[in-house]
């Protein structure tokens, strides 16, 4: 699997199946995305490469660390201290198509209108570039 961020700058690619795919819905990863949820992509941490530039890291708890491209902002990962596994933003995969969340997590911090399987009407994109 791989991965890229807006500019291109900052890619990864992540060797062997995922451990896990879920929405996080805590207040950290809500700030981070600056959307109502997460969804994160977790592999070993040693599966994935920096094919081109490295993350730009920053500690955004005392058990957690966060990259982004430092040129266009794009969330890239979060990294718990003391585990041995990587949390990729599914925004950033190249087939995001291809992975499918199979829980919620943080649900206490979960917005009350943050519920993807209502039936809220849907519009295709209008711009094209």
């Amino acid at each position: 699997m791989k991965g890229k961020c807006l500019c291109g700058r900052v890619s990864w690619k992540a060797e062997g199946m995922p451990k896990a795919v879920h929405h996080c819905h805590c207040s950290m990863c809500r700030s981070w995305t600056g959307s109502a949820f997460a969804t994160l992509v977790w592999f070993k941490r040693d599966a994935v490469t920096w094919p081109t530039t490295m993350p730009k890291v920053f500690r955004s708890s005392p058990i957690a660390l966060r990259g982004h491209c430092d040129n266009c902002g794009t969330p890239i990962y979060l990294a718990y201290d003391a585990r041995d596994d990587i949390a990729l933003s599914v925004g950033s995969a190249e087939h995001p198509e291809q992975l499918t969340p199979t829980h919620h997590y943080g649900v206490e911090s979960r917005l009350p209108w943050a519920d993807l399987t209502s039936k809220m009407p849907a519009r295709a994109s209008r711009e094209t570039w």
